[in-house]
């Protein structure tokens, strides 16, 4: 009896790590073919630049090649609902973005929650944001151009790539705390011609797509809208030297499907974090305005229900509706 019993327990206690041993064998088999990212913006963004420099690396430590694939369409949720619909195993993954939190309160009728139907896998990095000007605007300063605004009311066009994108609700967000009247000029296409020919006079911009402008004269950069000075344009302040409390980082990170198996997300957040820590990535993501910012999965998670939750409450404010 006494054997039979330490036995059943010696069963027991196989079976009981059965589980684990499962999950670290599945772990370590994967992948076993191409991993591919889904990227809910048109190819050469910033989102685009993004997961196609960390995607070569990763590829390299995962063995297997992992191929970007650009969804774009409806501010992403395209993307996003192709990666919501997949088999959660690791295989098909999705370039989360700000815009990915705005979505929420921006569409109301959704086939997904994206908060709740894509399980955050890791950050990649901040996207730094520009406040920039025509240099036919006569500020040169943040104060300057507040007082410029105020004093010309209604008169003073701020263009966006589409009403509720991150550059109109970054806006809308200066809009509050200044109280400047700027008006929106949401565009479908690029608004830089007009941006550059003066037509309209001021908009949030990647410092991707800005810098080379910048440089050349043909827009004047007044402020970053990071909480801090950047080192890729370290002689322009940071917006909240002059509008104390403002921040409207851009963020960029890898989701997967819901359900995705912990310890697949676990070797996925690993991987990536390995790759954002050479610094020769880290060199070129912060030369196109995109600094590394490594978390775990659970930190991740918290980082996005917060903005959620924060630029929630300004479209509510602002009364923004999807175009």
């Amino acid at each position: 009896m006494r054997l039979a019993r330490r036995r059943f327990l010696h069963l027991a206690a196989g079976a009981a790590a059965l589980p684990t041993m499962s999950r670290i064998a599945r772990a370590q088999a994967y992948p076993t073919r191409p991993v591919r990212i889904v990227v809910g913006f048109p190819a050469g963004l910033a989102p685009d630049a993004a997961a196609r420099l960390v995607g070569q690396p990763l590829s390299e430590r995962l063995g297997q090649p992992v191929v970007i694939e650009n969804r774009p369409g409806a501010g992403s949720n395209i993307g996003t609902e192709v990666v919501v619909r997949a088999p959660p195993d690791g295989y098909t993954l999705l370039l989360v973005a700000a815009t990915s939190a705005m979505n929420a309160a921006l569409y109301k009728e959704l086939n997904f929650d994206f908060v709740r139907d894509v399980a955050p896998v890791a950050s990649i990095g901040n996207t730094i944001f520009l406040l920039v000007v025509n240099p036919s605007v006569p500020a040169k300063t943040v104060p300057e151009f507040i007082a410029y605004a105020r004093a010309n009311p209604g008169k003073t066009n701020m263009a966006s790539p589409g009403t509720g994108t991150a550059p109109h609700v970054f806006g809308e967000l200066f809009k509050m705390m200044t109280n400047v009247d700027l008006v929106h000029v949401p565009y479908r296409s690029s608004f830089m011609p007009d941006l550059l020919g003066g037509q309209v006079q001021v908009a949030f911009m990647t410092v991707s797509t800005s810098i080379q402008h910048i440089r050349d004269g043909k827009l004047r950069a007044l402020a970053v809208t990071t909480p801090t000075r950047q080192e890729v344009v370290p002689d322009v302040p940071a917006l909240g030297e002059f509008v104390p409390g403002y921040e409207a980082s851009g963020w960029l990170g890898i989701g997967a499907p819901r359900r995705t198996p912990t310890e697949i997300v676990e070797r996925l957040n690993k991987e990536i974090n390995a790759v954002l820590a050479d610094p020769d990535l880290k060199a070129r993501l912060v030369g196109i305005g995109i600094p590394p910012m490594s978390m775990t999965p659970t930190e991740f998670g918290k980082f996005i229900a917060n903005e959620t939750d924060k630029w929630g409450k300004v479209i509510k404010f602002a009364n923004i509706r999807a175009g």
